[in-house]
């Protein structure tokens, strides 16, 4: 095999193929990308088992051929080299050697034979659809910080991707929650996705997706099976498998009758938590909030390190409130807000506090309170 690519080209694929490699593997050929020339075409593929990414890029292809080296070497080597730079790459099957020639850089590294490398088990995908780039960015984005990191309850380690009716009729759903708070966010229900089996995405595919989803006029191929599910560009094609087991029933979750209502702009709310939460003991990280006729009173109170209050103009005209939260849970749900104003639901010290970004019902997200 020898090909030339030029540097950009080559980093941008590489990256995406090292960034899937598990780095402490007990199988050698984990740690290697898959590369395949031919015509004028070169592709890097790269796996954990669980998650196939693989990477199409044009190149001048000499002579075609297939091996496979160190995706994490490969990419070091390949980001240190100079802007513009055309690449070569040189395989000798025989000697078990790869060449990377750039200018007046030469390097040389080990390969294992193609053979070894494993192909993830195609499946017969039950769904197939498309949807714009924005459109699965915005439901991944929104609800992936609600993802569990506990790994005794696996099915909560990943965001449920299903078909749902909402207000509006049938929607494409992500959610996702730890116990302590919960994201749902709604996407107008995309053509031919309406027999859409539900999938919990791990955390991980949900990670490296967002490198697929960049491009805001890109369309993205989705196609959903019990097991598997993949997303494809032209150029990109990420498949995953899906977490074995069954999400809870969030809609329980999700207060209905939460009346005391709070306006407030978001920016301003974040920045306010953040600086009160400054002096707040790490572990707890409690913050008040106290409510009164159209003002929000924000304070912690750390026995150790000190105190701290701020004031807030707010739209409230119900009764007096005082409830807790976590000062990061909080700030977390606040930075999700694209409108200026987010919109806090109360019904009392100890339930769950629903939010949402102004009259806008297509996400939501729960907050469970804390003693303070």
């Amino acid at each position: 095999m020898k090909l030339s690519i030029e540097r950009g080209t080559l980093l941008k694929a590489v990256a995406q193929a090292q960034s899937v490699v598990e780095r402490r593997n007990t199988i050698p050929i984990l740690a290697n990308v898959l590369i395949e020339a031919e015509g004028n075409t070169v592709s890097f593929r790269a796996t954990d088992l669980d998650i196939e990414v693989t990477d199409k890029a044009t190149a001048q292809v000499e002579r075609p051929g297939a091996t496979t080296v160190s995706a994490v070497t490969l990419h070091e080597i390949v980001r240190k080299l100079p802007d513009g730079a055309l690449v070569t790459l040189i395989d000798d099957s025989a000697a078990g050697r790869l060449t990377v020639e750039a200018g007046r850089s030469n390097f040389n590294l080990a390969t294992l034979p193609k053979e070894d490398f494993p192909v993830m088990a195609s499946s017969e995908y039950a769904c197939n659809f498309s949807a714009k780039a924005p459109v699965l960015r915005r439901l991944f984005d929104k609800s992936k910080f609600a993802i569990s990191t506990e790994e005794t309850r696996y099915y909560l380690n990943g965001v449920y991707m299903h078909v749902s009716d909402a207000e509006s009729g049938k929607v494409l759903r992500c959610v996702a929650t730890d116990g302590h708070r919960l994201a749902r966010i709604d996407a107008e229900l995309p053509e031919d996705a309406t027999d859409m089996p539900g999938v919990i995405v791990p955390r991980k595919t949900v990670g490296e997706l967002r490198k697929l989803l960049e491009d805001d006029d890109m369309m993205i191929a989705v196609s959903v099976s019990e097991t598997k599910i993949r997303f494809a560009t032209p150029n990109l094609t990420l498949t995953s498998k899906v977490i074995d087991g069954t999400f809870p029933d969030y809609t329980r979750v999700i207060p209905q009758g939460n009346t005391r209502r709070m306006e407030v702009d978001a920016a301003e709310f974040a920045q306010a938590v953040d600086r009160v939460a400054t002096v707040s003991s790490e572990r707890s990280r409690a913050v008040k909030l106290s409510l009164d006729e159209d003002r929000l009173i924000l304070s912690v109170n750390a026995p150790d390190s000190g105190a701290a209050e701020e004031e807030l103009a707010v739209a409230y005209a119900d009764e007096k409130l005082e409830i807790g939260f976590n000062a990061k849970y909080l700030l977390e749900i606040a930075s999700q807000v694209d409108r200026e104003n987010a919109v806090f639901l109360f019904n009392s010290a100890g339930d769950p506090t629903l939010m949402r970004e102004g009259n806008d019902l297509s996400a939501v997200y729960v907050v469970m309170p804390m003693r303070v």
